[in-house]
């Protein structure tokens, strides 16, 4: 079923966009959502998607602050599944980042195999406020070191666009980054890449790091609503 605040496009040459349709509410995730992006991420998982947003001013914002503290904790555990699926899917998926981008949000740009963004993109991977959550430990020193890794996650401080290409997370940075990352996903397509690189780059502790980071996150969301999601 289609979500009103997913807007999903099948491009003639051969990609697919999926972009958050949230604006009032900076693109941020509740369940059902967070569910919507992770079935159409698995769906014709051969092409090549666009993860980004209608409105340029933000990527997403994270899990929703004014839904429960079980809608939360359900959303941190659906990101999991979204990532997991995003690094094992053979066709690529380029997140196009023109905007803030915190929290889940930040997970889904790091999570995606190529990130061209605009200049008014920065990144954040903080959890709420008095939740012990990792975010991004995972994944962030395959990306940029472990050392660059364990300032972002320990401080939670905004990476701005430029210091985050020059760590080697952003791969493009362009005052019009939706027709370069068009222009990319069409080319890949084209040549129908991806399946072989993404099965070697997936291999090693990654997915362990990954279901390490879900399980402590769990825990952590136990601690707060008394409430142990199922393994």
């Amino acid at each position: 079923m289609p979500h009103p605040h997913l807007a999903v496009e099948n491009n003639p040459a051969g990609y697919r966009w999926l972009r958050l349709s949230h604006p009032e509410r900076r693109n941020a995730l509740d369940p059902g959502l967070t569910r919507a992006v992770r079935d159409a991420l698995a769906a014709e998982p051969e092409m090549p998607v666009l993860l980004g947003s209608t409105d340029p001013r933000v990527f997403c914002a994270g899990a929703d602050l004014t839904i429960p503290d079980a809608g939360r904790a359900a959303v941190s555990d659906l990101i999991y599944d979204c990532c997991e699926i995003m690094i094992t899917r053979p066709g690529p998926v380029i997140a196009v980042i023109t905007g803030p981008a915190v929290g889940g949000g930040a997970q889904l740009a790091a999570a995606s195999d190529l990130r061209i963004a605009g200049p008014a993109a920065r990144l954040r991977w903080a959890g709420p406020p008095g939740v012990d959550l990792a975010v991004g430990a995972w994944l962030l020193p395959d990306l940029i070191g472990r050392g660059a890794a364990m300032d972002l996650v320990l401080t939670g401080r905004w990476l701005e666009a430029p210091e985050a290409q020059t760590l080697g997370l952003l791969n493009r940075v362009s005052d019009d980054p939706v027709p370069a990352a068009e222009a990319t996903a069409a080319e890949l397509a084209a040549r129908k890449a991806g399946s072989g690189v993404k099965t070697v780059m997936a291999a090693g502790g990654l997915m362990d790091r990954l279901r390490a980071e879900r399980a402590a996150n769990r825990s952590a969301w136990a601690q707060v609503t008394g409430v142990s999601t199922p393994l």
